[in-house]
């Protein structure tokens, strides 16, 4: 058996017996290309930097992330493409860690003992159904997502085996585009044909896209009950119950799925966001403590969450607690760039619990003049920045935060829930001032790099406009011109592979973030234009240019 001829592989395994045994099953069907980790944080760095085909990873890791936590992360940045199958291997019967790794859509969960014939015939499987879609993907990747369609349903009619894959990619692109109506009906139709559950949950979500709320809520609860190991299909349902203001459900529903998959840190995130939404302190301060403790062998640490953590704490009266992970987060996460406006955040808070208002205005100024360097602080911490600000008098300080808030919302209605702390504040006055400045921010960094670029400042061009990206990853227009000032960086003075890597990145971004832009395909296009120009292979998508 040859059907993995070819292909690439990363085992990740501890017991270095196990790793010889599956090296020896993979050989038998034809793949020698073999890579090796032994723990969770030495598999991030060849996943950072290559592609494989597959990834065969143990569920207990040792030391440090199980391999459930360590899928999770690779999905949320971004490190696992479509095109690569990845399977867990392990002897883990145990319920609910089954069920936390089977939600990250696996390709697929062996338990131990198998055999060689068993492992390559599962993998063969999925290799079988991802070529089917390869074609699919490229058109994709070369921004042509109406080819991509037309192929969807071509492929769907000659290979029947694989139609409901083809379906819903279809579906998932209609849903890229805005067309939610053309979206919705092929997942109705596919759920009236097969009952399949995701098919119902597609149709949810594209109802709750719609801001048809009250029907997705519906249909998303009948699903639960007739599935309630589909988590998803909770999470959908507790951000349609945010969206209808019931944030007590929504924590009922979260928690219902984390009862059922307790491993899943974004999950628990959400939960304890939620739960401070609906004034239960109490939840929301365990449920981070959780969250810190099991993210702390990751790495990808987030210093946001001891910020949270921090601010539940002293919401408990635990103001030891809050220093001890203050001196934490300088500690641990000194490195990471969120780190200073965290760390000063979270001091401002402690002081202001102290009574200790000059050294809380000090330590907030302090976050504040932190934000103004291009770090991607999430929103919800620079909301709770801002709301600090605002209660110590430091309103130019509130509007600074949010302006930038606003500028990366990702749409009317997101930029007009993030303003809510100053609309309960009764200061409509600020919510102004707010929209104007963001608006004039990104006109004023657009024109600016636009300017660089005019006067042949290529490399200027980058800086400016790839550090607006860092503080506005979801301003389409802001990534937009990012990808146009590296692509014409790389046209004039040539090649440079860090900069290859910035073009690829922010091409895929600005596809995301605004799918109906007309200037794509140009955008598509100058990117191809510029690897034929330089003779460049994609070999593959992190980092794998090559000359040809």
């Amino acid at each position: 058996m040859q059907a993995l001829a070819g292909l690439t592989a990363l085992i990740i395994e501890p017991h270095a017996g196990m790793r010889a045994g599956i090296h020896n099953m993979l050989s038998q069907g034809g793949l020698t290309k073999i890579d090796y980790a032994v723990s969770a944080s030495t598999a991030i760095r060849p996943l950072r930097n290559r592609t494989f085909d597959l990834v065969i990873c143990e569920y207990d890791l040792g030391e440090g992330q199980d391999g459930q936590q360590l899928l999770e992360d690779l999905r949320h940045h971004r490190l696992l493409p479509p095109e690569t199958v990845f399977v867990m291997v392990t002897a883990e019967r145990t319920r609910d860690k089954v069920v936390s790794a089977a939600e990250l859509s696996l390709n697929d969960y062996i338990l131990k003992p198998f055999t060689a014939e068993m492992l390559l015939e599962r993998l063969a499987r999925a290799i079988e159904r991802r070529n089917a879609l390869q074609a699919v993907r490229q058109l994709i990747e070369d921004g042509n997502l109406a080819g991509a369609i037309e192929a969807c349903a071509a492929g769907a009619e000659k290979l029947p085996r694989h139609a409901p894959d083809f379906m819903r990619v279809r579906a998932e692109l209609h849903t890229m585009l805005g067309e939610l109506a053309e979206a919705e009906n092929i997942y109705a139709d596919l759920y009236a044909r097969r009952a399949l559950a995701w098919a119902r949950l597609g149709q949810a979500v594209t109802l709750h896209r719609q801001g048809r709320f009250s029907e997705a809520e519906t249909m998303l609860q009948a699903l639960i009950e007739s599935k309630p190991q589909f988590l998803e299909a909770y999470d959908w349902l507790a951000r349609t119950q945010e969206e209808l203001g019931r944030f007590e459900q929504a924590q009922r529903t979260l928690q219902a799925a984390v009862e059922r998959s307790p491993h899943a840190v974004q999950r628990l995130r959400r939960l304890g966001r939620v739960a401070l939404e609906a004034g239960d302190a109490d939840t929301a301060h365990r449920v981070f403590q959780q969250v810190v403790n099991r993210t702390r062998f990751s790495e990808f640490r987030e210093p946001e969450d001891h910020v949270r953590l921090v601010e539940t704490a002293l919401g408990q009266g635990e103001a030891q607690l809050a220093s001890s992970l203050i001196r934490d987060l300088s500690k641990t996460l000194a490195h990471a760039a969120r780190t200073p406006v965290c760390r000063a955040l979270s001091m401002a808070m402690l002081h202001r619990h102290e009574g200790e208002q000059e050294q809380a205005v000090e330590a907030l100024e302090e976050a504040v003049a932190a934000c103004r360097q291009p770090v991607a602080l999430s929103a919800d911490a620079r909301m709770l920045l801002a709301r600090n600000c605002l209660q110590s008098g430091l309103e130019q300080g509130a509007v600074e935060v949010m302006t930038t808030v606003v500028g990366n919302a990702s749409g009317t209605a997101a930029a007009a829930r993030t303003l809510r702390l100053f609309h309960d504040a009764g200061r409509q006055d600020l919510i102004t001032r707010v929209k104007r400045d963001s608006k004039n921010q990104v006109l004023d960094l657009v024109a600016s790099g636009a300017e660089k670029a005019r006067l042949g400042d290529y490399r200027g061009a980058v800086a400016l406009m790839s550090e607006a990206a860092t503080r506005l990853p979801d301003n389409p227009q802001v990534v937009f011109n990012a990808a146009v000032a590296v692509l014409k960086c790389l046209d004039n003075q040539g090649w440079d592979e860090e900069l290859g890597e910035r073009a690829r990145d922010y091409v895929s971004a600005a596809r995301r973030l605004d799918p109906r832009n007309p200037r794509l395909s140009l955008l598509g296009s100058m990117y191809r234009e510029l690897l034929k120009k330089y003779a460049i292979s994609r070999s593959d998508r992190h980092g794998g240019f090559a000359r040809l």
